[in-house]
């Protein structure tokens, strides 16, 4: 959901033109032309000069200018921490996205010095601090440079705001910073993160929903990552005010930033990860598809949505339920008039196998002496954000007047989790936190005025109050917070689901997210996928983007080709505006449907590939959608990232290479770039050999470098060699168990290998060892290939009995099997033209090899 228009109703109510709104609307659209507002000072000022002292520490070294400070703490051998003050001390040191126990750890260094400058080097990096500008230099031991402060352009201090300039390769690019709009390489991109409610935006709008200040940089196949850990508004440039330099900084807050190096641009994704903290396994249901609408708005039609689903035959797991179920907009409530018999509703969709997850926006409707327990009980307990006067701010929204929870203290965030104790009893699977960046409307600013005072009552922090300026970016992800954490008291073995739309960094920990309130267009679908790879760079590998568009209406080509990218994306949602047309899979008629129902039923068979792929996220860090370059980094064109080369191809996973159309409204043919390997495609099992160079422009003909003619039915999509997918049967919800054997599909190849995981897909059983892992290898042969499965990790018990084997290049007329060099005799069934191998065998191979020979 977005800032929607409101109801005339609402309207009158509260005597508001349409026209306020608009104008919020289209105010709020800061073009990223007009600049990093007063956070890019305008003149320059510094007060660092000659190194006066400094000081080795145990894990680092402590540098003094006159009262400007700078420590550099080395928290592993491969992880910096860079702090630094012009008020001759460190601020307190506490963080919304860090934990204490990773802030405080580190590892012994060797001091070095000499006549130049002074500094330390650990077992992966070096640090160099001169002594004549205290400038700043952080480099591997084999001398790559990783990051340096440009010279002649020291740290300037304007009051509380501040500016860092580090100098900018011109063979550097740079990934994350969330879903911030544009091109997936920020590089000559400018931007704000500040949370906001951005209605309507476009590849110029800036800022947007989230504030993740992480960064990664690739350069010549090396990858290294930056995080600043300030919550205030903060601003970032990649060469479009200084060409040759890069400079980030705040409106206040300290200068608190971590450096750390892969290499390997995967490494830096787990680095992170450990910083700011792993996604929570997700419920299996969440992966499968999501039926949504601002709004559903009775029982009836909630109804008609999921037996439309079930009669159509479209694989479905979730319905949403958005702000018209409540009474009145008014959150934690049900509308009897029109969900007369709710708990019964939610009954009836989970005998038919449906999850609903209905939304909870944060703001608390003002109507004392009306029996509204969130109000009643929060105004009694004092859990509301204050006025500057110690008055209880008060803003509009869907509800009209309303409060606001203010969750920087820890009691407070346990009064809004025990507000889910209904919903939760009554069977609600999961919740959805909207506008919480926080979007208030009828403001100048479109949020809590910059003087609204927070109270941080949290473990490792100092008791205090903040104004909104410090608390605003993080406010999204504490409301969150609030949630999941809530969930978990109520349920401890049940997995939360909560989907958030404003976050900070650490966010991940308690929440998917969404890209927020698309157009219908083409647009909006091209932009798609680099917000996607930048969100799971950036920590959030489970996010999605509302399918169809939220805003407008698509047209029948426009919903299925969002409706087949969709279902190669973690979260895969259909969600529509109040004032949009229909956008469900059946609309535009049978012929449309047919394709678009395929593609969800694909998703639904990948699910084992899909899950594993999330597990593992949950484990590393590692998004399920990727950039080309952190499965290939060694891929490169001149020395940058081959993603720069292939518009909007990416990875699903390790191993599928998803190519949609760069421009999809065009029916021209477009070239698809494999990076160097051999590939399959997934569709027709056709091998493909990839170039180990460029081809010229005229060789487009040449197999590695295809070039597609847009067929509306078919999204391209390649196998990588070496991997073994587990697949598994259509069902129509992920309640319902595959009826029949366990596929696997094997893409022979170097490195071959692929693993499985599985469990319950709703408890925390797993955590106490009640899954399944199995791991799988091949190998070619002079005579066939062999297979290995590994033995069954955990006391999980899966559905099948029977693994159904495809083996893709296979090239002979004849195939023998054996088990553990015992003959075995399996159905096998040849396809000559397709170069396919099935067969079906019992799962009893696990732990053992099976070999397939072209010859007895």
């Amino acid at each position: 959901m977005k800032t929607k228009i409101p109801t005339k109703a609402w309207l009158s109510r509260c005597g508001v033109a349409v026209l306020v709104l608009f104008s919020y609307v289209q105010s709020s659209q800061m073009s990223r032309s007009q600049g990093l507002d007063t956070i890019q000072a305008s003149g320059r000022s510094s007060s660092r000069e000659q190194l006066d002292s400094s000081r080795v520490l145990s894990g680092g070294i402590e540098a003094r200018s006159g009262k400007i400070l700078l420590r550099v703490d080395a928290l592993r051998d491969d992880l910096l921490r860079v702090r630094e003050s012009a008020k001759g001390e460190l601020p307190e040191d506490a963080s919304w996205a860090v934990p204490a126990q990773v802030r405080h750890q580190t590892v012994e260094v060797i001091p070095e010095a000499d006549a130049d400058a002074v500094g330390f080097r650990t077992k992966t990096l070096r640090v160099r601090v001169e002594r004549g500008t205290l400038r700043l230099s952080v480099s591997d031991l084999e001398g790559n440079v990783l990051q340096e402060d440009e010279t002649g352009w020291p740290v300037e201090f304007h009051g509380n705001t501040y500016r860092v300039y580090k100098k900018m390769p011109p063979d550097e690019h740079y990934f994350g910073l969330g879903d911030e709009v544009g091109p997936l390489d920020r590089r000559g991109q400018s931007f704000r993160l500040w949370n906001t409610d951005a209605f309507l935006f476009q590849e110029s709008t800036d800022p947007i929903y989230k504030s993740i200040p992480f960064f990664m940089t690739m350069r010549g196949g090396r990858s290294a990552g930056f995080f600043l850990d300030n919550t205030w508004s903060t601003s970032f440039d990649f060469g479009r005010v200084e060409h040759n330099i890069y400079s980030f900084g705040a409106q206040a807050g300290p200068i608190d930033y971590y450096v750390f190096y892969g290499p390997d641009p995967k490494q830096v994704i787990r680095t992170y990860a450990s910083v700011t903290g792993l996604p929570p396994l997700p419920p299996l249901w969440s992966l499968g598809f999501q039926q949504s609408r601002f709004s559903y708005e009775t029982e009836t039609r909630v109804r008609e949505i999921a037996a439309r689903l079930r009669s159509d035959r479209i694989p479905a797991d979730v319905l949403y339920l958005d702000i018209d179920f409540q009474r009145e907009h008014r959150p934690f409530t049900v509308d009897p008039e029109r969900f007369p018999h709710f708990d019964r509703m939610l009954s009836d969709l989970k005998r038919d196998k449906f999850h609903v997850v209905v939304i909870t926006d944060l703001h608390i409707a003002k109507i004392p002496g009306a029996g509204y327990t969130p109000y009643d009980s929060g105004v009694a307990e004092d859990h509301f954000v204050k006025n500057a006067n110690g008055s209880t701010y008060v803003g509009t929204v869907w509800p009209g007047p309303s409060v606001f929870p203010d969750f920087t203290r820890q009691k407070t965030r346990e009064w809004w989790g025990k507000l889910y104790t209904g919903f939760v009893s009554q069977g609600v699977a999961g919740f959805w936190n909207d506008m919480n960046e926080p979007s208030v409307f009828l403001t100048d600013n479109f949020t809590m005025p910059d003087n609204a005072e927070h109270r941080i009552d949290e473990p490792g922090f100092r008791s205090r109050t903040a104004t909104h300026l410090e608390i605003h970016n993080v406010y999204g992800m504490e409301n969150s917070r609030a949630t999941y954490e809530g969930l978990l008291k109520l349920n401890p073995d049940l997995r939360p689901f909560v989907l958030t739309r404003a976050t900070y960094a650490g966010g991940q920990r308690y929440a998917a997210t969404w890209t927020g309130d698309d157009t219908s267009s083409w647009n909006h679908l091209r932009m798609t996928t680099p917000m996607l790879l930048n969100l799971g760079i950036s920590g959030f590998g489970l996010c999605g983007a509302d399918v169809g568009g939220f805003i407008g209406t698509p047209g029948p080509e426009l919903l299925t080709r969002w409706t087949e990218l969709g279902a190669f994306q973690p979260i895969d949602r259909n969600h529509a505006n109040k004032d949009s047309g229909d956008k469900e899979v059946w609309v535009h008629g049978p012929e449309q449907e047919a394709i678009r129902r395929r593609y969800i039923e694909e998703r639904y068979r990948l699910l084992p590939y899909l899950y594993t792929a999330v597990e593992e996220m949950s484990r590393t860090g590692l998004p399920v959608v990727r950039p080309l370059f952190l499965e290939f980094p060694k891929a490169t064109k001149d020395l940058h990232p081959m993603d720069l080369d292939v518009g909007n191809e990416y990875l699903f996973g390790p191993d599928l290479l998803v190519a949609p159309p760069p421009f999809p409204e065009q029916p021209d043919k477009y070239r698809v770039r494999l990076p160097p390997h051999v590939w399959y495609d997934y569709w027709t099992g056709e091998k493909i050999q990839a170039p180990t160079a460029e081809p010229a422009a005229e060789k487009d003909a040449n197999p590695g470098n295809l070039l597609i003619q847009p067929v509306l039915e078919t999204l391209p999509v390649y196998v990588r060699e070496g991997a073994i997918l587990p697949l598994q049967p259509v069902v129509q919800s992920t309640e319902e168990t595959p009826q029949g054997a366990l596929t696997l599909r094997v893409y022979p190849g170097k490195d071959c290998r692929g693993s499985l995981y599985m469990d319950d897909g709703k408890s925390l059983a797993y955590t106490r060892g009640e899954f399944l892992r199995v791991e799988f290898s091949c190998k070619i042969t002079p005579t066939g290939l062999t297979l290995h499965v590994g033995e069954h990790q955990g006391t999980f018990h899966p559905w099948w009995n029977r693994i159904h084997l495809e083996v893709y290049g296979w090239d002979s007329p004849a195939a023998y099997v054996s088990v553990e060099g015992k003959p075995n005799a399996p159905a096998v069934s040849i396809d000559a033209t397709k170069h396919l191998l099935t067969l079906e065998i019992d799962d009893e191979i696990h732990g053992h090899d099976l070999a397939i020979r072209n010859s007895n």
